[in-house]
């Protein structure tokens, strides 16, 4: 592992070891009609084995589980899989497990996976298209593949405005793409042309501030980028004043193919 990938690493760990459980309680990220959608996109049957990459606590294998033979979710953050252990037994889930591991080195055969997915951790990555190309690797010939990730505005400036944001809210942040960027990803690899499902995924200025980790503790900044981004929805996120607080919405695709 380069330093700067060392780095990078050692970021995620930090983060996520922190938020952990603030994630796994967290409404809105695991809200059953997102979930559905994944689900739905991965068009799984009972016969299928699933894998989600970077499954933080475990709320997509959880909705996969029933659907399918056996539902594994692989993360590297351990804070995150105990997370995931304590849904799957208050769930009384009996055909999941839990892996500590590295998204760009799957630790699966070529094509041993019916469905696999990653939802929320692409713009964490700092090379996507590697773990993209390990997400097909271990996918079967009439598998499906499946990202979910928040979306950068086509607008430049309004890219480079919520990346800003979303690098001091969260320092493992690398950089929130566009649908585009996502797309091509599939266009380029051996699958069909991927279906994209939609949706707004919901936040406020408190909420975001009680559950931030930002770099060097600078929460004001935070509140002020927001507070700001109101006027000429500067951050692509329709910020608006409702109610004494500022809500907002990140824009969610949920890309979908079949391994060829």
């Amino acid at each position: 592992m380069s330093t700067d990938a060392g780095k990078h690493a050692a970021l995620i760990e930090a983060q996520f070891s922190a938020q952990a459980e603030a994630f796994a309680r967290s409404p809105t990220l695991h809200s059953e009609a997102a979930l559905a959608l994944m689900v739905a996109a991965g068009a799984p049957k009972l016969s299928d084995t699933m894998l989600d990459v970077a499954c933080g606590s475990g709320s997509v294998v959880a909705a996969f589980a029933p659907r399918v033979r056996e539902a594994t979710g692989l993360d590297a953050t351990e804070a995150m899989l105990e997370q995931a252990r304590r849904l799957s037994e208050s769930r009384r889930l009996t055909n999941v497990q839990w892996l500590q591991g590295d998204a760009c080195v799957l630790p699966f055969g070529d094509g041993a996976v019916d469905i696999v997915t990653c939802r929320f951790a692409f713009h964490h990555f700092e090379r996507p298209e590697v773990v993209f190309a390990e997400m097909l690797r271990v996918c079967r010939s009439g598998g499906r593949i499946v990202v979910c990730d928040g979306l950068a505005s086509v607008d430049p400036a309004k890219e480079d405005a919520l990346n800003m944001f979303e690098r001091l809210r969260d320092p493992s942040t690398v950089a929130f793409r566009t649908v585009e960027y996502i797309r091509a990803l599939f266009t380029d690899a051996a699958v069909t042309e991927p279906e994209t499902r939609h949706y707004k995924h919901p936040g406020t200025l408190s909420g975001m501030l009680k559950a931030a980790s930002p770099a060097n503790g600078d929460v004001e900044r935070l509140r002020m980028l927001i507070e700001r981004s109101v006027e000429g929805d500067r951050m692509g996120l329709n910020a608006r004043r409702e109610g004494g607080d500022v809500v907002f919405e990140t824009p969610v695709a949920i890309l979908s193919a079949t391994r060829l």
